[in-house]
Order: C-alpha cells, then structure tokens, then sequence
C-alpha cells in the first residue's frame, strides 16, 4: 500500500530493501497519521526461506517496555492504584536503597539500576525474577541517566503486586479490547514469528532474543513482546486518542523531558535526538528502538513510523551501526519530508 508521494514511497523501499538479506532477512515498515495509513510494506523473509506476510510477528525486544510495561503502568495510575513518587518498597520487600527508587525514577532510568544481569546463566523462572529483585542500586552521583532493563523487571514485578494478576494476563486483556489479536508474549503458533538468532545451537523463532525475558520463561518487563505493524498501529493511534489511558497521563509521559547530564528521556518513552532518529525529530517527539532491530517513533501532531527487522538473525551486535543508518533514513524521509 503506497499512499505517500510516489518518490517517498521509492525512496522508502529502496531504504528498507538496501538491508535486506545483509542487516535482516525481514523487514515491516508502516508510516501513519491518526487513523490514516500512508505507507505499509512488507519485505523478505522470515528465515532465509519463507515469505514474510502481513499476519507474521516480530519480536519487539526493548519496544516492550512502552507498548507492555508502560501502559500497564499508565493504566494503574489513571486508576489511582499507584503514583509517580510511590517507592518500591511501598509493594516489594526489598531493603537498603533499593527500597527508596521510586517508580518515576525506574520510568525514567534514573535508578541507578545496573544495565543488564547475567544472573540468567545461574537462574531459571521465578527464582531468577525474585534475585533481579533484589539487586541493588549502583553508587554515583544522584539521579544519574543509566539505561536499565532492571528498572522495567521491577515495574513488571510491581503490576503484579498491585493487581494481584500474572502480567502476561493483565496486559493480553488490555490489548485484547483494543483488537490487537497478533499481540502477546510466548506466542502459541511460534510459526508466525520471525526468526532470531541462534541460542544454545538453535535459531530462536517465537521465544524472546533477550537473555533475561528467556530465561524468566518467556514474559518480562524488559523484553519478550511479539507483535506486528498492524496491531503497533492500533497501538499508537488507541494511545493517542485516550482509550487505553485518559489524554492526561499519555501527556505526562510523552511530554516530560527529563535531562540529566547530556541525556533527555520523556518517562518511559525516549526522546530525541536518540539512536535511529537522530535528525529528524526534536524531543517533543517520542518512540523507543529494539534490540532486534525494531523501533515505533511519534511526532505530536499524530505522524507515526513502525519499523521492525530481525536485524540479530545475521549478528547480535555488528549489524547495528549499518541498522542504524537505515533506521535513521527512514525516519528522515518520515518526519522531514511528510
């Protein structure tokens, strides 16, 4: 579907198809504004082998934490269940520092959280998730910007607290009424996914990229989401008009600019200048990027770009400055040219 002008849709395709069978075996890109498409495509293939199609899902990687984790959030705070200054220790028993992190300092990777663990290689499941828990803050300066995807474990930890249901149940049911039937963790039909990379000797394909999202069985704060364009689409356009969370909330969390040191974060959301979307957005615009080579990027005006590869299929890590560019032109011609 190209309803662009004809050279921004050529010019798109050209971008998105100079990666495949190089960067991804499969790419999906939709631009939109409000309930109107402008430009839907689907490229390659989902393993080297079969045609990629319009039902096929994505492993969103690092796009779970807004699509999944933030709006679970979101939604808890319209519903006056928790609040931005309520500390973690307020729902998990944890001790020292840990326990004062508030939940806009997880939001916001403000922690002071490590990055990453690899408690992965020694734990399995829920014991694995009750040790990530209890990791403490790192030492530095106050309210320091770390990126962590342990603040997004614990967020996930504290939906549950709160209401009292598995996070898998409470955010299906959510994306469920808002029809975006190809969207869940621990897909049923691991078919329909697009392959990954290689763990343990077999190319993942419906199971989570991520080590820790695997390893905690499939569901996660951080990671471990599979979904499509279509559905994505729905997403944004259903976040925007305020029928997931009331206009309010969407606002808070896609308007506030944090900045500490030379990072600028809105909460939960990222803002621009950011890896992908370096030129052509400002931070009143907001989105997020994926390890596997996925991103969702909004202008406030409504126009939106969905982009989703398997750039991990062919390297985790060497094919991400070359995704990068790609990334970054697409959303040039996106928010510069439209």
């Amino acid at each position: 579907m190209r309803n662009l002008k004809e050279i921004n849709a050529k010019i798109l395709d050209d971008i998105v198809l100079s990666g495949l069978n190089d960067v991804y075996t499969a790419a999906s890109l939709l631009v939109g504004k409000g309930e109107k498409i402008l430009f839907r495509d689907f490229f390659g293939t989902k393993d080297e082998i079969e045609k990629l199609t319009q039902e096929d899902i994505f492993d969103l990687a690092s796009v779970t934490k807004v699509v999944s984790t933030a709006t679970a959030i979101m939604k808890l705070i319209d519903d006056k269940r928790i609040d931005l200054n309520d500390k973690i220790g307020d729902y998990l028993n944890v001790s020292n520092r840990k326990a004062e992190i508030t939940i806009f300092e997880l939001l916001t990777h403000t922690s002071l959280m490590p990055p990453y663990s690899t408690l992965w290689k020694e734990y399995r499941g829920q014991e694995l998730l009750e040790k990530l828990i209890q990791i403490q803050p790192q030492k530095g300066p106050d309210k320091c910007y770390e990126y962590s995807c342990l603040n997004f474990i614990t967020l996930m930890k504290i939906v549950q607290e709160v209401t009292q249901m598995n996070f898998k149940d409470y955010i299906e049911e959510i994306f469920k009424e808002l029809g975006m039937k190809n969207t869940c963790y621990n897909p049923v039909d691991k078919e329909k996914a697009v392959a990954t990379s290689i763990r343990d000797g077999k190319r993942l394909q419906g199971d989570p990229d991520d080590e820790l999202a695997y390893y905690l069985g499939g569901v996660s704060g951080n990671a471990g989401l599979f979904s499509n364009v279509d559905d994505l689409r729905i997403f944004i356009y259903s976040l925007l008009r305020g029928k997931i969370v009331s206009e309010k909330t969407v606002d808070l969390f896609t308007t506030t600019v944090v900045k500490k040191g030379e990072n600028v974060t809105h909460i939960a959301w990222m803002a621009p200048p950011a890896v992908g979307c370096q030129y052509s957005l400002d931070s009143s615009g907001f989105g997020h990027n994926g390890f596997t080579g996925t991103s969702i990027w909004i202008r406030k005006d409504g126009l939106f770009s969905i982009f989703l590869t398997n750039s991990v299929y062919y390297d985790r890590y060497l094919k991400k400055p070359e995704l990068n560019v790609i990334r970054n032109k697409v959303n040039n011609v996106v928010f510069r040219e439209s």
